[in-house]
Order: structure tokens, then sequence, then C-alpha cells
């Protein structure tokens, strides 16, 4: 059996904070759709992001239900900053500087999440885990230590937007001329393409 290749570490963390981006889907139409709409939406996207396990998950959500108020903060800090995010990839798309508040935003988020983390042994190498595990803001954390990755990785230069005009999803091009053009080239390339032969007939 084959050896399966482990993926780069810059690839997942590329990965993840593309992905929080786009939970909100549909940027550039008049009704983009909100996949963040409670915190618990929050806590079950980073379970599938793998950011957090299950027993973390659940004991999340428990407590928010003890503490509305503040998990309705948190939420609306992690949406301050995924925005935040998708100005700094609309800067690199566009080839621009990112404005100094989507900065200031984005190292605020990335003070907190390693200032609330530990380094700890991991396979021979070290890493960053949230130093207190059921505190509301660990999932905005966990993010965040993605994101400081990411903003220092050579990967960052090669984030696109999907060219579907009803998509706005991020992509990261691994295309050696960069010439990718679709999130997904089954979904948004399929359609554009038929939308565009329809546009002809």
């Amino acid at each position: 059996m084959a050896k399966s290749v482990p993926v780069p570490a810059e690839s997942v963390d590329a990965d993840r904070v593309l992905a929080f981006i786009n939970t909100l889907s549909g940027r550039p139409t008049a009704a983009p759709v909100e996949r963040l709409n409670s915190y618990e939406a929050l806590v079950g996207w980073a379970r599938e992001q793998q950011l957090v396990s299950a027993a973390a998950a659940e004991r999340l959500v428990a407590e928010s239900r003890k503490h509305p108020h503040r998990a309705a903060m948190v939420l609306m800090r992690a949406k301050e900053f995924r925005e935040a995010l998708n100005g700094l990839a609309g800067a690199i798309d566009s080839g621009r500087q990112p404005n100094t508040a989507v900065l200031k935003t984005i190292g605020e988020c990335l003070a907190g999440a390693y200032a609330n983390a530990r380094l700890v042994p991991h396979e021979g190498a070290l890493q960053w885990i949230a130093s207190a595990e059921d505190d509301l803001d660990r999932v905005v954390w966990e993010i965040g230590r993605s994101a400081g990755r990411l903003v220092v990785s050579p990967r960052l230069a090669r984030v696109r937007a999907c060219a579907a005009g009803d998509c706005g999803w991020w992509f990261v091009d691994d295309t050696k001329n960069r010439s990718r053009r679709w999130c997904d080239m089954k979904l948004c390339g399929n359609r554009e393409k038929l939308r565009r032969f329809r546009s002809k007939e």
C-alpha cells in the first residue's frame, strides 16, 4: 500500500483561513449568504476544519449557552476578523497594499491568539495550543494562529478570487502560470461557461 503524502502545514493554514473567509458566500451579489449565524455555527465550522475536537466543541457550545451575551460578542469579533482577512485577500489579489484598518484588526487578533497560547512538544517539533481550551474565544484564536502563519507565507501571494460574478470565494492558485480562475471548476467554472454559451445563442 502506498504511503499517503502529508499535506504541508502552510497549505492547511491557507485552506482553513480561506474557508473561514468563504463562510460568507456570494459577496458580489446583493444578498450574500451568511453561514456563521450563531456561535454554535462558528464552533461547528471549526469542528469541520479540525481546529477543535468533538469533545472541545461540545464544551464550547455548552459554555456559550451559559454566557450567550459573551458568545455573541465573540461571534461579532470573529466576523470582524473574517472581513479584515477578506480585505487582505482583496488587496493581495488586486496588487495593492492593504489599508491600515485591515492590518490593525488582523494584528490585534493575532496578538490575542498568541497571547492565549502555549508551546508544547508535538511529534519531534513544537506546536501552539490554546492555553484556555474552554474559553469562548478559542475558535478565533485557532483561526488566528493559522492566519498568522499564512500572512508571512509565500502562499499568501497566490490567493485569488473566483472569477464567477456571483461567487466571491477565495482559493490558492497553485498552477505554474497562475492561470486558475475558478474556486471549483465543476461548480463555478462550468456554470460560467454555460452562461457565456447561452449569451451567444
